[in-house]
């Protein structure tokens, strides 16, 4: 979904057709590695690393287009950023965490920590969109008098 959603805030129609092309050979490579390999009881940490690595590149190529634009843009009225922002974080700071969670599922104590690690990332991604859906918005006030 991620890969779709930032792939649709890019403005290239050539980065848009690879994102989509690579955002559904993303969503086969998942089922069969989920339905073949991993299979259902397993996280499915391969498939998922890949994941993460496509959604950084394509957030970074986001943040490329926006610093290469004509226009200097105000970025704290930009929903998109917030969203990329977001993404990138997220997924920047989980990738370690999640890539090596099966390894590290044999070691208890390791794994205890990683809860509350999730929580904060989750809290700080979604603040974020929360910031991008309210930064658009404009406000129009009318008299009751009128």
């Amino acid at each position: 979904f991620y890969i779709y959603l930032v792939g649709s805030i890019v403005t290239s129609k050539m980065a848009k057709k690879i994102i989509l092309t690579n955002g559904v050979f993303y969503f086969f490579l998942a089922i069969s590695n989920v339905l073949f390999f991993q299979g259902m009881k397993t996280f499915h940490t391969v498939t998922y690393s890949f994941g993460c690595l496509i959604i950084v590149a394509v957030c970074i190529y986001y943040f490329l287009e926006l610093f290469r634009l004509p226009k200097s843009v105000k970025l704290s009225q930009n929903p998109a950023f917030w969203i990329c922002s977001g993404l990138l974080f997220f997924y920047c700071c989980g990738f370690p965490l999640y890539a090596f969670l099966n390894f590290w599922s044999r070691f208890k104590w390791i794994i205890q920590g990683f809860g509350e690690i999730f929580n904060i990332l989750n809290m700080f991604l979604y603040s974020l969109f929360t910031i991008a859906f309210l930064c658009n918005r404009t406000r129009k006030y009318t008299s009751l008098l009128s």
